[in-house]
């Protein structure tokens, strides 16, 4: 059987912020909607889902987030995820600057949890709080020059 990741889905407090700080790092919004209906009840699992969509690419075209605000059910807000918790821990991203990446997310009030490492000067590497408290990795690959 043939498998591949289609994309990572997060639901969000407030789509166009979060779009708005995944396109400032150079995602492309390749489509928008709005779902309802029996279909995404089933698909989803929630009775009177209602939700506005938002699919985003990398530039390669082969990583995709999907990005959901849910007008019904409400969006139910919880405690920022930490890095040790179970479940959904982060999406991550290689970037060729570090350092431009980290002032692009300052710019969206999105600041590195504690700092940036430096793995054996093979990766620079952080986790940042993004918008509605997604952890997002950035890495820096050292040896690419």
């Amino acid at each position: 059987m043939a498998i591949r990741i289609e994309n990572v889905g997060i639901a969000v407090r407030d789509l166009e912020a979060t779009i708005a700080f995944f396109t400032d790092l150079g995602l492309e919004v390749v489509g928008r909607t709005t779902v309802s209906g029996e279909w995404t009840d089933t698909a989803v699992g929630l009775d009177g889902n209602h939700a506005h969509v938002a699919m985003l690419q990398t530039p390669d075209g082969h990583g995709h987030l999907e990005l959901f605000e849910y007008l019904h059910p409400a969006a139910i807000e919880t405690e920022p995820t930490r890095p040790n918790e179970i479940g959904m821990h982060r999406v991550a991203f290689s970037v060729d600057d570090i350092d431009h990446a980290l002032e692009i997310a300052a710019r969206h009030g999105c600041h590195p949890l504690r700092g940036v490492a430096n793995y054996e000067d093979i990766y620079k590497l952080t986790y940042v709080r993004g918008p509605s408290g997604i952890i997002v990795m950035f890495a820096e690959d050292l040896t690419k020059a």
